[in-house]
């Protein structure tokens, strides 16, 4: 009876000695708190997005608390509002915010694409573009099977008839399906949008032609009509400088295929 007793006051004080290092070891290896770091977090929506070019809410808060950065206005979904916080509680200057939207560069709905194989696998534009780029003759446009919308927390993308399409209004240029879609068909333009070429086919025109009616064929028409050099054609694709583009839309009106907008 004395050894189990002893056994049983062995095993209690051996676990009373553990709980209390462990207490110990919580109080002296705790990680301090910022409370400013907290404090800007809970300004921030809380998306976790990753636009501001940090971790997430928390990463930018720590990261405007501990002086890495100064740019209150890195948060696309609170846009000037939460800039205008931010700075405020910062005790900084409320830096300029700029509106960002997403925009797919492609318009190669099912009526202006033709197609290559019938694709009746997993309903994913990821998944279909490991089968030899999806199911479109075009190797460069819109799978349309919905990734970008099933990551939009704003309701800001549909498709329609086979291609993605972003509402400017509600889109808060978060940027998640930028990096969700497979063919680097998103962007994200600065609003007041100017012009967009809505395509990034680099064939050469003759077979751009005959994957889609309304892709780019570096015609080179655009090039010419602007007076500003806002344009450049590389690889068979035009591009436009929006630091020197002024919107007179000459290049939109001459290009043939109707890429332009």
């Amino acid at each position: 009876m004395n050894g189990i007793l002893w056994t049983v006051l062995l095993v209690g004080g051996i676990g009373l000695l553990a709980g209390l290092l462990l207490s110990v070891a919580a109080i002296v290896l705790a990680v301090q708190k910022d409370e400013t770091a907290e404090k800007l977090q809970a300004l921030l929506p809380g998306a976790n997005c990753g636009a501001c070019g940090f971790s997430g809410c928390a990463g930018y808060a720590a990261a405007l608390a501990g002086g890495k950065t100064d740019q209150t206005g890195l948060c696309a979904p609170g846009g000037a509002k939460t800039a205008a916080q931010l700075a405020e509680a910062l005790g900084i200057s409320a830096q300029a915010f700029v509106k960002k939207t997403a925009v797919v560069c492609c318009q190669g709905n099912w009526d202006k694409t033709a197609f290559k194989q019938d694709y009746r696998g997993l309903q994913s534009c990821a998944a279909a573009n490991q089968l030899f780029g999806g199911p479109q003759a075009c190797r460069f446009g819109c799978i349309g099977l919905g990734d970008c919308l099933a990551v939009c927390e704003y309701g800001a993308i549909s498709i329609e008839n086979g291609l993605a399409d972003i509402d400017r209004n509600a889109c808060t240029g978060c940027g998640k399906c930028v990096r969700q879609c497979p063919k680097g068909l998103i962007t994200l333009t600065a609003e007041p949008r100017k012009l967009t070429v809505k395509c990034v086919n680099h064939d050469k025109g003759a077979k751009t032609r005959s994957v889609c009616t309304t892709g780019c064929i570096g015609c080179m028409k655009c090039v010419k009509a602007c007076e500003h050099g806002a344009i450049k054609v590389e690889q068979f694709l035009a591009t436009i400088d929006d630091s020197l583009c002024t919107a007179c839309g000459k290049c939109a009106e001459v290009c043939p295929n109707g890429c332009i907008l």
